[in-house]
């Protein structure tokens, strides 16, 4: 670390965000020899959205052995699909192990960063002090803005009412009426777990999902000794989850391709719903795979007791304890969970990142992300967002994190050594890349599916996913290549890494 003039800490590089993608990048920028670096993290304790989220029944939907750094594989893991408990663990004992700490800023969260021309740096603002540095990697994922719906009343909702992502676990839920508003990804799993206990249990649905029976099973003390002294045994078993997912992967570039995949879930909705009344409310009218498809086996018969109602209708309006659907239905309720989902389609960090002109990039983008390789974005020199535009996969998170993490670490290395003061994407680059993106999206599930998702931005266009496979990402971020970017080079010598 050194110190610029006006005595502000100035590094080699700042990340932002103490979850995978954060600790990831601390762990391959010692592993390359950059020891000039900060880690900052809002909270108290390293683990991004699996310490934001701790509703009941929290559980990566990936299976663990994929859903976890290569280089640090988990023989431990409890089950087939590990809980929010045990993969922020998993974090933080990683995080130990390979010596981040030391680097971490706790209670620092990033409320601006400005890159300044003048200054050829970014600059870090935190309630705790300014930061400068030459490179800044914003490792944010999107999934901890909860997304809040603007309804009428519900501010003044006289009962409680929290975000699934914000649980109030004081919030006694037995023998009370509670509301659920969204049917996604977080419902799924915490509504089973809230059935027993509510009075009463009604359901907002607005737009049904596809669900595929989960193969989540314990695994036994035998299979993790295995694991453990045999660990090939495990790489196997990742290989072959990466296979599966990239086969699904593949088959979501048509509508055609998902045909088996939709026949399973309706077989699953066909068996687990008896009631053709609720069973036609679940059954989705667009192909499976245009919306995030879901896992579980304990969701279809939650909906089925005789204590659940379900209303394929959103919430518009409340009234004091009376909550009202866009159908006109009127329900009572003493507790509303907002299971609403994230802001997905921009990242979230796009609101506190500000590029030479001053602007955020949220306001140069008007809602519709745009970047170069899902890593970087114009006019932000030197700044390397994981998570970025149409970087998203139907798979597993790690797949993109150490695809980009090995991208962006190439970068800095070759900066370093060839002492280049500014690296940034050439517009034209992200003009064509951008076109290309569009095109290969056009006929896939995604885009022609015949459903609205959060994959589709505000105003149209696809700027979330990864057209191609995920081995094509890999192979084409495995090498930073300077040529194809605005660089700007210093005359003197170059630094020697560590």
């Amino acid at each position: 670390m050194k110190t610029s003039t006006q005595e502000v800490p100035f590094y080699r590089v700042i990340i932002i965000g103490g979850g995978f993608a954060g600790v990831g990048a601390a762990i391959k920028l010692k592993e390359a020899g950059i020891h000039d670096f900060i880690l900052l993290e809002k909270a108290e304790e390293l683990g991004g959205v699996w310490r934001e989220n701790t509703y009941p029944g929290c559980a990566c939907d990936v299976p663990s052995a994929l859903y976890s750094y290569s280089f640090e594989p988990n023989p431990s893991w409890s089950r087939v699909f590990a809980g929010q408990a045990e993969i922020k663990q998993y974090l933080q004992n990683t995080a130990q192990k390979y010596q981040v700490l030391p680097h971490v800023h706790f209670q620092h969260e990033a409320l601006s960063a400005n890159w300044s021309d003048a200054k050829q740096c970014w600059i870090v603002k935190t309630q705790q002090g300014e930061f400068h540095a030459q490179f800044a990697i914003m490792a944010c994922g999107p999934m901890h803005e909860p997304v809040i719906p603007n309804i009428a009343g519900l501010k003044d909702f006289q009962g409680e009412i929290f975000h699934s992502s914000r649980w109030k676990h004081d919030v006694d839920l037995t023998g009370k009426r509670v509301a659920v508003v969204g049917t996604g990804a977080s419902a799924t799993q915490f509504v089973p777990r809230i059935q027993p206990l509510a009075k009463q249990l009604t359901v907002f649905q607005r737009t049904p999902h596809w669900v595929l029976p989960k193969s989540d099973i314990s695994l036994p003390s035998q299979l993790q000794t295995l694991f453990k002294y045999v660990p090939v045994t495990q790489s196997v078993m990742r290989a072959s989850i990466y296979g599966i997912f990239e086969s699904l992967n593949g088959g979501l570039k048509n509508n055609a391709a998902m045909r088996p995949v939709q026949r399973v879930a309706e077989h699953h909705l066909q068996k687990s719903i008896q009631d053709p009344q609720l069973r036609r409310q679940l059954t989705p009218n667009y192909v499976i795979g245009c919306k995030r498809i879901l896992q579980s086996n304990e969701w279809y018969p939650a909906l089925a007791q005789n204590n659940v109602t379900l209303l394929s209708s959103a919430l518009a309006e409340v009234k004091g304890k009376q909550l009202i659907s866009s159908e006109g239905d009127i329900v009572e309720a003493d507790v509303i969970i907002l299971g609403t989902g994230f802001e997905v389609a921009e990242p979230p960090i796009a609101k506190r990142v500000f590029n030479r002109h001053g602007k955020s990039v949220s306001d140069v983008w008007q809602g519709s992300p745009e970047g170069y390789m899902g890593t970087m974005v114009e006019d932000c020199p030197n700044g390397f967002l994981m998570f970025g535009p149409n970087i998203g996969v139907s798979s597993s998170a790690f797949i993109i994190i150490e695809a980009q993490m090995t991208y962006i670490i190439d970068a800095l290395r070759q900066a370093i050594q060839q002492n280049i003061k500014t690296i940034e994407p050439n517009p034209v680059r992200i003009s064509e890349f951008n076109q290309r993106v569009d095109e290969a999206l056009k006929t896939t599930v995604w885009n022609k599916g015949g459903c609205q998702s959060y994959f589709i931005d505000r105003n149209g266009r696809n700027s979330t996913l990864w057209p191609w496979t995920t081995f094509k990402m890999r192979q084409q971020l495995s090498r930073f290549n300077l040529d194809e970017y605005l660089l700007d080079r210093q005359v003197e010598k170059p630094v020697e890494m560590a």
